[in-house]
């Protein structure tokens, strides 16, 4: 069975119209440690031999062997880490050890309301021996009409969800599976490359996922879009540092020093607990609205005089939760820098005052904050370092 996310996401139908699709693919969870599948198609579970309780919560590298380029596996981890598509031949295996070529096509999908990629379609197209030189002109204007992320969404709102493929799509997709998954003489060592109406085949199955993910998505009020929503005044964090973020456990909030006005763009679940407000209610929101009536206007200018001269700050201010109720904030504010040196955000750590005399695992608050400080600036800087090597 699936996670209980994917029905949240999509509503409890979004199964039955996924199953409907002939196409081979997955659909995986960045959000998750590990990112896991958490969708696997009939096609793709047929074309690899395992059950679908094999898959589920396990990472597609099951399907590696001894033979899949190290390079490939690379390149997809990149454009998952940038949260951007994909098309290349991979080797993979089945679960008897057979191996086979495949053409595999990645797209992330963002969250409309923060922007962050929730999860990522991956379509696997059995790759052919045969010459399939006949129809490529045809499958090319296919594929640029699919292309066009408007116009796949029209039309699946148009038709019913058997109709969100032609059905030259779907007689294609079944007669390469079952032409290319029956072969048994594969070449390991040398690259295989795709024919244009596999790639063809590929782009219209992305299109066609997307379609139904958008669709149910809408009807749950958590809806997914194709392209990031950059919303005004609010930026996004890459998956895999969320991840990282949520590994630390004290109340933190990181906000963008890039942006104007600093938005908060990571609130982590300790914060939340603390302040009583939910995810979407803070990001993109300036730290300031956790002050009130009562907050001291001379500890708010001693915070934004360390913020402009990027230094670390500890103050203790009066601060109000979403009910209304004030609480003391012994407050940390330390700049992180990317691994060029620049000040990329301001991460900032509250302890109710109530707690601070409180010891936790044998550490003061002071040594409390410090340690977040130190985890957030090493998730920063590794992610940072990654981008700048790929």
């Amino acid at each position: 069975m699936e996670p209980q996310q994917l029905i949240l996401r999509y509503s409890s139908w979004v199964h039955e119209a996924l199953d409907e699709l002939p196409d081979c693919f997955t659909i995986t969870d960045p959000c998750v440690s590990g990112h896991p599948i958490v969708f696997a198609s009939d096609g793709f579970l047929k074309m690899v031999g395992y059950c679908r309780e094999e898959v589920i919560g396990r990472n597609g590298r099951i399907f590696q062997g001894p033979d899949t380029r190290r390079s490939s596996v690379i390149e997809i981890r990149e454009a998952i880490r940038e949260e951007r598509c994909v098309q290349i031949s991979l080797l993979n295996y089945r679960k008897d050890g057979t191996p086979f070529w495949m053409l595999f096509q990645l797209c992330p999908v963002f969250s409309k309301d923060d922007g962050r990629a929730i999860n990522f379609v991956a379509v696997q197209v059995p790759i052919s021996r045969k010459s399939r030189r006949s129809g490529v002109g045809n499958s090319r204007r296919e594929m640029n009409s699919c292309e066009d992320g408007n116009g796949f969404r029209d039309n699946f709102f148009r038709c019913c969800r058997r109709e969100v493929c032609s059905d030259s799509i779907f007689e294609l997709g079944r007669a390469s599976a079952m032409d290319s998954v029956s072969s048994h003489d594969v070449e390991t060592n040398e690259p295989c490359e795709a024919s244009e109406v596999e790639k063809t085949k590929a782009s219209a199955a992305i299109s066609n996922i997307l379609s139904v993910l958008t669709h149910y998505s809408e009807l749950t009020g958590r809806s997914v879009c194709v392209k990031r929503c950059r919303l005004t005044g609010n930026g996004h964090l890459s998956a895999s540092l969320n991840i990282s973020l949520r590994r630390i456990k004290q109340s933190f909030v990181l906000t963008d020093a890039l942006l104007p006005d600093m938005p908060i763009v990571y609130a982590s679940e300790a914060f939340l607990k603390l302040t009583g407000y939910d995810t979407h209610e803070v990001l993109g929101q300036n730290c300031r609205f956790l002050s009130g009536t009562d907050t001291d206007t001379v500890t708010q200018f001693q915070i934004k005089e360390h913020i402009r001269a990027q230094q670390a700050c500890t103050v203790r201010i009066l601060n109000y939760r979403k009910d209304r109720t004030s609480f003391w904030n012994f407050l940390h504010i330390s700049p992180v820098r990317n691994a060029s040196g620049k000040v990329a955000f301001f991460v900032g750590i509250q302890i109710d005052e109530r707690c601070r005399n409180g010891e936790t695992h044998g550490l003061s608050p002071e040594m409390r904050q410090l340690s977040v400080v130190g985890a957030v600036k090493v998730a920063v800087r590794g992610l940072s370092m990654g981008a700048n090597s790929s």
